[in-house]
């Protein structure tokens, strides 16, 4: 019997949730093929078989989040330790250790515990076939995908059938869980933002009315006038190792773009807007929100922002206190456009506003560089074009 463990994914991670099985015991695989799709902090990887045999175990059910390094399959036959093209474990003189559960609940639990010597786990019972945005839908609305009888095509759950589900529970009962997928990762950036960035926020607004097309596209505008910031104060466009106290600056500017989804919140990221004109850019954005809404964003297209922006007034509201995501030094947000009265040449006008948030880490820049940004992020969006 030989192991294969969840390897080292990158960036650090330590766990991922296992989505899909395309596997199951008994089955005879062969080297590369899809053996188990797992979600990391908002990105569904796939990782393939790391050799050809036959699966004698699968070591975790869907839903399971697996730490790197913890069992994931077990092969009937021997082999010599093989670890492919990825990063991973492939041994056969020993079985795999018990990995404690995690104290909070069985939903969180690391992994299953090792096979005793002769006597192998039972395969796990199969997995109710949904994609992770209904996955997540279903764990939103406290429903359980192995009630549904799925009507959509292969025996697959649709949103359509959570949503009945979810209207034949007894009024008022609302059900917990364990926060899951891009909910989970949210839940822990956040904490680690609170506890590691100094945050200060500083509020403008920008006179939109002079835009030479009222449908003028006001995320590229954004873009541009996050680029102009930056350029105004490099400070903003870095990084700071908060432990070392080192900022990094970039000579690059690739823009973080906070995206709402149902499954919770991602941030692609626009690489080298600089460089790109309006037409580049509005093409980068839609490839970008059409992957994430289809959830096949690859993680490389989710790290290695130099600095993020929230275009929250498509939704609701004006200003906000935002959070910065380290080892970033600065996020802007732009709230909704709306007219307003204001006074010009000694005359009360209407006019076209744009509500702006600076939020930055004040350990890595100052008020003034902050105000530096601000104006410049101003003085771009006022111009007509």
């Amino acid at each position: 019997m030989s192991v294969f463990s969840l390897p080292d994914l990158g960036e650090g991670l330590e766990e991922a949730e296992i989505v899909t099985w395309h596997v199951s015991a008994g089955e005879h695989v062969v080297e590369g093929q899809p053996l188990v799709a797992v979600e990391t902090d908002k990105a569904v990887v796939e990782i393939p078989a790391p050799r050809t045999g036959t699966i004698e175990s699968l070591m975790a059910p869907v839903g399971a989040h697996v730490r790197v390094g913890a069992p994931l399959v077990t092969f009937a036959d021997s082999a010599a330790a093989d670890t492919g093209a990825i990063v991973g474990d492939l041994a056969a003189p020993e079985p795999p250790a018990t990995v404690p559960r995690a104290a909070a609940s069985a939903a969180t639990v690391a992994t299953t515990a090792a096979p005793r010597s002769g006597a192998p786990p039972p395969a796990p019972a199969a997995a109710p076939r949904a994609m992770p945005r209904v996955r997540a839908l279903a764990r939103d609305l406290g429903v359980d995908l192995a009630a549904i009888t799925p009507s959509g095509p292969d025996g697959t759950i649709s949103e359509a059938d959570v949503r009945a589900a979810a209207k034949t529970k007894a009024p008022g009962v609302i059900e917990g869980g364990a926060l899951q997928g891009p909910r989970r990762a949210m839940a822990r950036n956040m904490a680690r933002a609170h506890a590691q960035v100094v945050p200060a926020t500083v509020h403008d607004e920008a006179d939109v009315d002079a835009w030479a097309s009222p449908d003028a596209d006001v995320t590229v505008r954004l873009i541009r006038a996050v680029v102009a910031g930056c350029r105004a104060a490099p400070v903003l466009n870095a990084w700071l190792d908060g432990d070392r106290l080192v900022l990094r600056r970039h000579a690059r500017i690739d823009i973080g773009l906070a995206t709402e989804t149902d499954d919770g919140l991602f941030t692609p990221v626009v690489r080298d807007a600089a460089a790109r004109d309006a037409a580049d850019l509005r093409a980068a954005i839609d490839q970008l929100k059409s992957r994430v809404r289809q959830r096949r964003i690859g993680r490389d297209e989710l790290t290695g922002a130099t600095v993020t922006l929230s275009n929250f007034g498509t939704l609701a509201g004006r200003h906000a206190v935002l959070v910065v995501s380290p080892p970033q030094v600065a996020i802007l947000g732009a709230g909704r456009i709306a007219a307003q009265a204001v006074v010009r040449d000694g005359a009360v006008v209407a006019r076209r506003l744009l509500p702006l948030s600076l939020t930055f880490d004040h350990r890595a820049a100052t008020g003034g560089d902050a105000a530096r940004v601000l104006a410049a992020v101003v003085a771009d969006l006022q111009r007509p074009d």
